[in-house]
């Protein structure tokens, strides 16, 4: 089959850009959007949840239009990039009140998924003010939760989709090229975490790590429409030892080649990181390279 463009995991043939350009002459009045829309239908193009995969696609149809072989329509609205001009989360203060006791005697805590609550923009700015890293905000499928200990915050965690290429990961599971493109939606990254530095409790992180991992595939279902079979994440070995994701048996699958993910250079140019995983089943090796 002849191949136009190749655009994450989707090959345009030339049938294909017919029907794209009868698809927009038949929708003269339509916006970018809508006809992305529309193409999505036309091509039964869903996410697992059933949302049509509109942002996808309508950037494959902008690389077909910049390489000349549609014609869009002008752009009517360009919204503000929020991740060029991207706004700080709104402080919000909490009780910082030192804890500092036994795992114990903390008492019980509520682990609470927040994503579009209330509590999320609690969550950012706790993040924002006290993770290294700051906030940023995740990519792709994503949740995020907070610990509570009564009605005090005392944890946050937020986990997105994983990195499209990592070759520590990739050879740990073993997966050819053509089943990561089909199995990578199974894998979840944990982008932050964060113990709020008031609290000093032995062993929490790693409690809390293991608490979380139980509901993490069931909650991803609920929320799209698929599992997760596997968890990973980033360490800097410069400022950290890792030594609760250890403690909650994660594993070191190696280093980060330091590089980043749109490297044209080949040289390093960011800090070369520990990468670590965590199976969340024990056949995940079947159910991801099937």
């Amino acid at each position: 089959m002849q191949v136009v463009l190749k655009y994450r995991g989707r090959q345009v043939s030339p049938t294909d850009v017919d029907q794209i350009k009868e698809l927009i002459a038949a929708n003269p009045s339509a916006s970018r959007r809508r006809l992305s829309q529309k193409l999505c239908e036309l091509w039964g193009w869903y996410q697992a949840n059933g949302a049509p995969r509109d942002m996808v696609c309508r950037s494959l149809m902008l690389a077909l239009h910049r390489a000349g072989h549609i014609n869009l329509p002008p752009v009517r609205y360009a919204p503000p990039n929020p991740l060029a001009k991207r706004q700080k989360p709104t402080v919000v203060t909490v009780d910082s009140t030192p804890i500092e006791m036994d795992l114990k005697s903390l008492g019980p805590l509520s682990i609470q998924s927040v994503r579009r609550t209330p509590k999320e923009s609690l969550l950012n700015s706790l993040i924002e003010e006290h993770h290294y890293l700051g906030y940023t905000q995740p990519v792709g499928e994503r949740l995020k939760y907070m610990v509570f200990a009564g009605e005090r915050p005392v944890a946050c965690f937020t986990w997105s989709s994983a990195a499209r290429h990592l070759g520590p990961r990739d050879r740990f599971i073993g997966w050819t090229k053509e089943e990561r493109k089909e199995n990578i939606r199974f894998i979840a990254y944990n982008s932050r975490l964060l113990i709020l530095p008031w609290v000093q409790v032995p062993h929490l992180a790693s409690h809390l790590l293991g608490r979380v991992l139980r509901q993490l595939s069931t909650d991803w279902e609920q929320s799209y429409g698929h599992p997760v079979h596997f968890a990973e994440t980033f360490i800097h070995p410069e400022r950290f030892r890792g030594t609760c994701y250890l403690a909650a048996n994660w594993v070191v699958m190696g280093q980060t080649t330091g590089r980043g993910k749109d490297d044209q250079t080949h040289r390093q140019n960011r800090p070369i990181k520990d990468v670590l995983g965590y199976p969340l089943s024990k056949k995940f090796r079947k159910l991801m390279t099937p």
